[in-house]
């Protein structure tokens, strides 16, 4: 299996960059709309591809993203249709790594041992399981550390010493820092914690520290991208296929514009930078 993720995130450091991980959900407002977006990410400045799975109760999200996985669900999105979809953008892609994000209830009912199997056979890269603390049943952690499928954790503002070492031993790919504390699509008011947030896990672990929540405009992102390895880019772009749910191709060209924006900012910010 190819290690997509850390090649990704080892080219960019090289060139003393953070990367552009855009969020979409899978079916909002068709799978097959958002399989034209995806393959247009890469060229459009996108370095990592996150996938949302709808789910009836996402707690951790806010109004935009909780509307956009109800438009999913009544679209009749499911976990198999999303790696299908994936699969069709395999063919055309084997370097852009896809995450998929979500809630456990789908995964569980799905199985997961066959979601494991299908993600992998599919060319997901990584799986990012919201509501699944790390406390939670280590046979399910040990499942997927032995699919070699990256198991990406959460951590916020919050977090203290003890368990975030905790985390970040439970940790593959990258750690996921919540910039706010609070749902999806608040917005972040200071950058002063994610600097020092980012020092502290340096001091104790060599995973890419990515952050999301919050980054509502490309200025964010670049004063964000100099203290991070990369920046996740969720509602403002949710918002551009809520604004033009009824027209496909406006809302393909608006996406791939934002992420232009999106990208050209990150790429003018240098790590460590003030």
């Amino acid at each position: 299996m190819i290690d997509r993720i850390d090649n990704t995130f080892r080219k960019l450091r090289e060139n003393n960059r953070a990367a552009l991980i855009t969020f979409l959900t899978a079916g909002d407002p068709s799978i097959s709309t958002t399989l034209k977006i995806i393959k247009k990410l890469p060229k459009a400045g996108a370095d990592l591809i996150e996938l949302g799975m709808p789910f009836s109760d996402p707690m951790a999200d806010g109004p935009t993203i909780q509307k956009s996985y109800n438009r999913a669900l009544e679209n009749g999105t499911k976990i198999i249709k999303i790696f299908n979809m994936v699969k069709f953008f395999r063919k055309d892609d084997s370097y852009t790594p896809i995450i998929l994000m979500g809630y456990y209830n789908p995964i569980f009912k799905y199985g997961v041992d066959k979601f494991i199997e299908n993600a992998r056979k599919n060319g997901i890269d990584g799986v990012l399981i919201v509501d699944l603390p790390s406390e939670s049943d280590k046979k399910i952690e040990k499942k997927f550390y032995n699919s070699k499928l990256k198991f990406i954790k959460l951590t916020t503002p919050t977090t203290n010493s003890l368990r975030l070492k905790k985390i970040i031993s439970k940790t593959t790919g990258f750690l996921y820092y919540v910039s706010i504390t609070g749902i999806t699509g608040a917005k972040i008011n200071s950058f002063k914690h994610i600097e020092e947030s980012y020092k502290r896990l340096k001091k104790i672990a060599k995973l890419p520290f990515v952050v999301g929540f919050g980054i509502d405009t490309p200025e964010k992102a670049n004063k964000v991208a100099r203290y991070a390895d990369g920046v996740v880019v969720g509602s403002a772009i949710i918002k551009q296929i809520e604004n033009n749910k009824n027209n496909d191709n406006q809302i393909i060209k608006n996406v791939l514009k934002l992420t232009k924006q999106y990208s050209k900012k990150i790429k003018t910010a240098k790590l460590g930078e003030k």
